[in-house]
């Protein structure tokens, strides 16, 4: 197994490789500004019930439609309910189908890609032929399609799109083992004695995690992008559950558009907040864990 190798930087400090990779991440400002914008709203979604008195079915028949105001800081929508108070809550729900729906991807991609890669021969020729006739259709036409037939819910969303999104990550995996395989650490692993499944768990998965890690956070802003289109077009998170994306229903009225600008800017502006901030840190995290990067 390779072992995180020890560098000299320029004060003659020996420095581990992990250290490295730190310095270059905190050296891109758009990466730690992600991180920071990704850690304050999910601590605002979790801190929920704190920061509001009101619940996300509770109705206020006296002030529907009404702007922001004091009562309501950011309005309320056509049910009286109360827009900030749904967007907190709405915010479990997106971040978590992204989590959770990266995390079926990781899986089954990660567990895919490394027998094909590792194994070859047939067994690698029916995994790629699986991944070309998944990859071959459009994903949200089929996204769409089988989220019309299970029916709309968070469950259900999450399944859609870890099983239709793997073979990114399984390409990635596939690719890194390809590469690794036949170095020499693996091969006195194999005249020790070692069976393939250490070989991969032990030598092999631990040095190919740095695309697999910049992958996963890609796939999670994938995650929320799809379960805002789904949930908007009445397909995704079921109603009165809210999420980021059913929240944004309201904005399919031409009326709600122009005049009501309350009951979707918001939502918008954290789902472009939240995918941009976690691609910022996907690509300081390539950026820092790319050897031929230099500090």
């Amino acid at each position: 197994m390779a072992t995180n190798i020890i560098k000299k930087d320029k004060t003659e400090n020996y420095v581990s490789l992990t250290e490295i990779s730190f310095r270059k991440f905190i050296r891109n400002k758009l990466a730690v500004a992600g991180i920071f914008v990704i850690l304050i709203l999910v601590l605002l979604s979790i801190c929920a019930p704190m920061l509001t008195n009101y619940t996300v079915s509770e109705t206020d028949l006296f002030n529907i439609k009404v702007a922001p105001n004091e009562a309501h800081i950011l309005g309320t929508d056509d049910l009286g309910r109360d827009v900030f108070t749904r967007l907190l809550y709405g915010g479990r729900v997106s971040i978590l189908v992204g989590i959770a729906s990266m995390t079926v991807q990781l899986i089954i991609g990660v567990t895919l890609g490394a027998i094909a890669g590792y194994f070859g021969g047939i067994v690698e020729k029916i995994i790629m032929r699986i991944i070309d006739i998944i990859m071959c259709f459009p994903f949200f036409v089929i996204a769409v399609s089988v989220a019309a037939i299970v029916g709309p819910g968070v469950k259900n969303l999450i399944i859609i799109i870890g099983l239709l999104m793997w073979p990114n990550i399984a390409r990635i995996v596939r690719a890194e083992i390809l590469s690794l395989k036949e170095n020499d650490y693996i091969l006195a692993a194999r005249a020790m004695g070692l069976s393939s499944f250490e070989i991969i768990r032990y030598h092999i998965l631990p040095n190919i995690m740095s695309p697999v890690l910049v992958a996963a956070t890609l796939a999670i802003a994938n995650g929320i992008l799809t379960e805002a289109s789904l949930s908007f077009l009445g397909i995704g998170v079921k109603l009165p559950q809210p999420s980021w994306g059913n929240i944004l229903i309201d904005a399919q009225n031409i009326g709600t558009l122009q005049r009501e600008w309350w009951l979707w800017i918001p939502a918008g502006s954290l789902i472009i907040l939240m995918v941009l901030s976690i691609n910022f840190v996907g690509d300081g995290l390539r950026d820092a864990l790319d050897p031929k990067i230099r500090l």
